[in-house]
């Protein structure tokens, strides 16, 4: 299987005159049935946070939360005493686990973009923790960058307690990138600036596939573009 979901079918979401999010499933106040989860992949929201405004403070249970910053910087403040910034090329991990509260504020004079993904975790109850690694991924060209794993070991890899994987790649014009899977796992590319064509299907900015059932995924550039691509198992998760 292997399934376009246009930009268009995002679920645009604005918060005052501060947050504009897009959706990639169901958050919050927007609820479809059809769409809850990507295997352990629960959220995956594309955000847009307004200079001098932010995310005031909030718990999370049970969750791994990746947050990569594009543009910008990103202020965290968090209940285990970490206060940092992020800003691009930097890549976060929260593991919530029996509970956390933490804030994102964009404290400078420049709008923010921040991709923000949520994976529940191999197992309920863990301890929370934090992690922040600066990845040279932006700056990288054709080749996937692995960001955040939980199925290996890696070198300047985020750790996630899941058995997904984070990957980032620039592509130019006329590149192609092959990536091995298994039928056993899922795969989903959003593609941030450009257009692909992934496995036969013609993709856009902001456009997502996701696939099932495959043994290759096959990445052509039809103009030079940036992606994100996540690995996870096929089984769903359901906690």
């Amino acid at each position: 299987m292997v399934k376009l979901i246009t930009a268009a079918e995002r679920h645009e979401a604005k918060v005052g005159d501060w947050l504009t999010s897009n959706y990639l499933f169901s958050f919050a106040d927007h609820y479809d049935p059809s769409n809850m989860q990507f295997g352990p992949l629960r959220v995956f929201n594309d955000d847009l946070v307004s200079p001098n405004s932010g995310f005031p403070t909030h718990p999370h249970t049970d969750m791994e939360i990746v947050t990569l910053v594009l543009d910008g910087e990103i202020t965290h403040t968090d209940s285990l005493g970490n206060t940092t910034k992020l800003s691009p090329g930097n890549v976060q991990r929260m593991t919530s686990g029996t509970g956390i509260t933490h804030s994102e504020a964009n404290e400078s004079d420049k709008e923010a973009h921040l991709v923000q993904l949520w994976f529940l975790p191999n197992k309920r109850g863990l301890a929370p923790s934090y992690e922040q690694l600066r990845v040279d991924f932006l700056n990288s060209k054709n080749k996937l960058v692995p960001l955040v794993t939980g199925q290996k070991v890696l070198e300047d890899v985020v750790f996630i307690n899941s058995n997904s994987t984070i990957y980032h790649a620039n592509l130019g014009q006329g590149e192609d990138i092959a990536f091995k899977t298994f039928k056993i796992r899922k795969v989903l590319i959003y593609i941030l600036e450009g257009s692909l064509i992934v496995n036969g299907v013609e993709a856009d900015k902001n456009d997502q596939v996701r696939m099932e059932d495959q043994d290759v995924i096959t990445i052509h550039a039809t103009s030079a573009s940036s992606f994100i691509l996540v690995d996870v198992p096929a089984v769903e998760a359901n906690y």
